[in-house]
């Protein structure tokens, strides 16, 4: 029985560990999204000038992130808007994966003596920063400093276990079915969602003699299939040529994972030439498995794209399901749900301005007749959803609602006013201007077309927080969101001063000046529309003033 107790309370031990790391990894990751993703998104976006770029910036992208998941979903993205040639987008998620293969042996380095430091530091900038960047930089500290405890303790938890007779028995039966290890190793990256935690979980049980290097490296190599499983379940409802770049980096990551796996069975003797130790040669293997897919990968990428193409077609304009609204008139008298329906059919309105946002700056560079339906489509469907959520909050203020309740249906009330308006602006004025190019056979400069992207690019990432912030509500978030409503009105200023500096050169096209500053100012009114969901939030936690946010130690929140 106490033997038994000691083997609970040693699992127990092992999970917390594992859960602590997933949480660390996950802090690293916020800091950079909080603090530092404007200028990463704007780096990533720079990598169209060929695919051994985008490969090699993926790189420090995953590195910063913690994970190549992101920097797929990033990528997609990008294609997906335009933004980034399919080719380029691949190379990028190829990079990404070396990237995080590389972070993986970057925490087995022997730094635990800077645990207390990053800590101490982490914390300092975190509780004192005045701007933002510093007090998200505090937080990558924290949670680097905590991934090092974290691993720490799943060292610490494995000891214990290598006398136990169960653990021994696993260990013989995945030592002697490298196919199960294989299964269970992308299982558990699947289930963390994070193969960057998996590897570094299977790392800790070989470097205590829990795992033998050839079980621990089948793991490993598992791992990366479930690696690259986790971005292509979670763009499945993705335009098509966002779902062929994952697909596509599925069938190198994940095909080249089995091909190793069939490898590593008939050379286990091979292994002690990539390290002294198991845990040595489990992470060489992994880093070194990455580099080579990307290496023999990169030059077959266009056929890869190909394949993926014919594995994951366009769907087309096909009609999908008839829309059912979320606004539920039986429980008007039920004012909680009802506001509830009417939350839901906002998010779901404001979810179509962001599916129309995406692609419509890339009509101004290729015209597509499909693309340009859809916008004018979405439009007609934004604006039934406005009229149904105005005259559905009307019906339910009839019915007695209190104070609180009387605000939530008003705000949601203005802020589908405000969806209403970017769509509109989408379809009246960017579709307007793409068409008009098109008609006239006319294209932005490139220098403009540039920086017409980085604001869209921008604009974009702050609609899909706005979505976030509806199902969220979360306060920092809401801040973030409102500060970034002013850096998008100074981006747009120095945009425009830039384009007439070019016009003064003679080095803008003078036919299209126009249009393109038609398009800033689209793009910033788009922004200053879906901004409206975070005041409410702010408003709520009594941080907002009549003009600006309460407390300048805020702004770095």
């Amino acid at each position: 029985m106490r033997r038994r107790f000691g083997i609970v309370g040693f699992a127990l031990h092992l999970a917390g560990a594992v859960a602590l790391l997933l949480w660390a990894v996950r802090m690293i990751r916020t800091g950079v999204e909080r603090g530092f993703m404007p200028q990463l998104r704007a780096a990533l976006r720079s990598a169209n000038g060929g695919s051994l770029r985008a490969a090699i910036l993926g790189v420090p992208a995953a590195l910063a992130l913690q994970s190549s998941t992101a920097v797929a979903i990033l990528a997609a993205g990008f294609v997906s808007a335009g933004a980034l040639a399919g080719r380029a987008g691949l190379a990028m998620t190829l990079g990404a994966d070396v990237g995080s293969a590389l972070t993986a042996r970057l925490y087995s380095l022997p730094v635990s003596a800077l645990t207390a430091p990053l800590l101490l530091v982490g914390v300092a900038l975190f509780m004192n920063a005045r701007n933002r960047p510093m007090k998200q930089a505090g937080r990558m500290l924290i949670g680097l400093g905590l991934a090092f405890v974290a691993l720490a303790m799943i060292r610490e938890a494995t000891a214990p276990l290598r006398d136990s007779p169960i653990v021994n028995v696993i260990i013989g039966y995945l030592s002697s079915d490298l196919v199960g290890a294989f299964v269970l190793g992308a299982l558990l990256a699947w289930a963390m969602h994070s193969s960057l935690a998996a590897v570094l979980t299977f790392v800790a049980f070989a470097s205590h003699d829990m795992l033998p290097a050839q079980a621990a490296g089948a793991m490993t190599l598992g791992a990366n299939l479930g690696g690259a499983a986790i971005p292509a379940v979670l763009t499945l409802a993705a335009p098509s040529a966002a779902r062929q770049i994952i697909l596509a980096n599925l069938l190198f990551r994940g095909g080249g994972a089995m091909i190793a796996l069939a490898a590593l069975a008939f050379l286990e003797h091979e292994l002690a030439r990539l390290g002294p130790s198991a845990a040595e040669q489990v992470l060489n293997l992994h880093l070194a498995f990455n580099l080579a897919v990307a290496l023999l990968a990169l030059p077959l990428a266009g056929g890869a794209l190909r394949l993926a193409a014919i594995m994951a077609p366009d769907r087309g304009t096909a009609p999908g399901p008839a829309r059912i609204s979320n606004l539920d008139p039986s429980v008007l008298d039920s004012p909680d749900l009802a506001l509830g329906c009417a939350r839901r059919e906002l998010l779901r309105m404001g979810e179509m301005v962001h599916a129309m946002l995406a692609p419509v700056l890339g009509l101004c560079s290729k015209w597509d007749d499909e693309v340009a339906g859809f916008i004018a489509e979405a439009e007609d469907q934004v604006d039934r959803m406005h009229f149904d959520i105005k005259l559905y909050v009307a019906k339910l203020q009839r019915e007695r609602l209190t104070d609180a309740q009387s605000r939530r249906a008003m705000e949601i009330a203005a802020m589908a006013n405000s969806f209403e308006d970017a769509a509109d602006q989408i379809s009246t004025q960017m579709l307007a201007i793409a068409r008009r190019l098109n008609n006239e056979g006319r294209r932005f400069s490139d220098a403009g077309l540039k920086d017409l992207t980085a604001l869209h690019d921008r604009v974009l990432g702050n609609v899909q927080l706005a979505l976030n912030l509806l199902l969220s509500g979360d306060v920092e978030s809401a801040r973030h969101l409102i500060e970034e409503k002013d850096a998008i009105r100074e981006m747009e200023k120095e945009l425009q001063a830039r384009h007439l500096a070019r016009l003064r050169d003679s080095s803008a096209s003078v036919e299209t000046s126009n249009l393109h500053q038609e398009m800033l100012r689209a793009l910033k009114q788009v922004h200053s529309a879906v901004c409206i969901v975070a005041y409410s939030i702010v408003e709520d936690a009594g941080e907002l003033l009549p003009s600006r946010l309460a407390g300048a130690r805020d702004a770095g929140a």
